[in-house]
């Protein structure tokens, strides 16, 4: 089937009681059963509920995957995968990651005595070298929070399993619409479907893709033993919003590949960050491994004071932390989502002061570019 088709129908068939044609809420924390250890397949809504199990068998389907593991948030999807690692096991991750991931990393798991080096994984010559026979996972970002720096997927996934490591991918800021890890050679693909799966930011959650059985029976175990799993309203809000993202997806891709394109002509903007145009080191590796550029654009203003001007002067745009909504939002990364990062490690990696990050929504682009130009306007 088509993505568009099983965004609407993988996972879900009517409900065989009533013959429901969306995927009730089964809000419930328990399950009579027959006997004693005689059940109908559920047991403990921790273990089992089937609005969950609806979602991650539709985002399966969209992301070519065997499994679908969903978590309470994007940030446990990344947790689960780090436990299936043991203590002293090394991980190398793309060093301009979301800053969530970041400080899962080196503030929560290194205490544990896992051990993390992050490198340039847009630069393969970087990560062959910082590979080593001791590397159990590769985890890469791509396009980046927030610079959108790429990663070549495939190329990562050649060079990791070279050494034995498996190769994560997180996709969230493309989509399983743009970007698809797997067919890529990734081994797992994670997303937080709080971003553009759910689409109207209202609710949070993680799931986490693999054709790997031993890796999805791993992770099983820890979504029912850790128990970091997302309530059954949370996996319905979520399953509601996929059903919609190839026409949402198509829109945010339209809206700012045009906005983008006004941007790198304002001469309030220092410098852009954008895989859409022609002038984005990516760009060539972008048209290669996605189907479209999306939503997301950064782009630096120069001082934190321009920075402030802009976010307090737009009227459409929210300042809010998060992305991937049909409405569309302001961020400042260096003091919003990447504040745990040092700050000479954000300004080397391009989270300069100045640096403004935008999700360009769905709305009507010329309001929106209009809202830009006034807010460009009081710099």
């Amino acid at each position: 089937m088509g993505l568009s088709t099983d965004a609407i129908h993988a996972g879900q068939k009517p409900e065989p009681i009533t013959g429901a044609v969306m995927t009730p809420v089964f809000q419930t924390s328990t399950y009579a059963q027959d006997g004693i250890g005689e059940h109908r397949g559920y047991e403990y809504a921790r273990t089992q509920n089937p609005t969950r199990e609806a979602l991650e068998g539709c985002v399966a389907a969209l992301e070519g995957a065997s499994h679908g593991v969903a978590f309470g948030s994007g940030t446990a999807a990344i947790h689960a995968i780090l436990q299936t690692l043991n203590g002293g096991d090394e991980i190398i991750c793309t060093s301009n990651v979301y800053g969530g991931t970041y400080r899962l990393f080196e503030m929560v798991l290194r205490r544990f005595g896992q051990r993390f080096h992050f490198v340039d994984t847009s630069d393969l010559a970087a990560v062959e070298r910082a590979l080593s026979e001791k590397t159990k996972l590769l985890f890469v970002e791509t396009p980046t929070n927030p610079v959108l720096t790429l990663s070549d997927i495939k190329a990562c996934a050649e060079l990791a399993h070279g050494k034995g490591a498996k190769l994560v991918v997180d996709n969230t800021f493309m989509s399983p619409y743009f970007q698809n890890p797997l067919a890529l050679g990734a081994d797992v693909c994670v997303h937080s479907t709080t971003k553009y799966l759910n689409g109207h930011s209202d609710m949070v959650g993680g799931i986490v893709l693999t054709n790997d059985d031993d890796l999805f029976a791993s992770l099983k175990f820890l979504q029912n033993a850790a128990g970091a799993v997302p309530g059954p309203w949370d996996c319905w809000l979520a399953l509601r919003g996929v059903k919609t993202l190839a026409v949402r997806m198509r829109q945010h891709d339209a809206n700012a590949r045009q906005i983008a394109a006004w941007l790198a002509e304002r001469k309030e903007v220092k410098k852009i960050y954008y895989p859409g145009l022609a002038s984005h080191p990516g760009h060539a590796l972008a048209k290669r491994q996605m189907r479209g550029f999306g939503g997301m654009i950064s782009f630096d203003l120069g001082s934190f004071a321009a920075a402030q001007k802009v976010v307090k002067a737009v009227q459409i745009f929210t300042l809010a932390e998060s992305l991937g909504g049909v409405e569309s939002l302001i961020s400042h990364p260096a003091m919003m989502t990447h504040g745990t990062v040092p700050k000479e490690i954000r300004e080397e990696l391009g989270i300069t002061d100045g640096l403004v990050r935008i999700s360009v929504g769905i709305e009507d682009v010329e309001d929106l570019q209009n809202d830009l130009e006034k807010a460009l306007d009081s710099i």
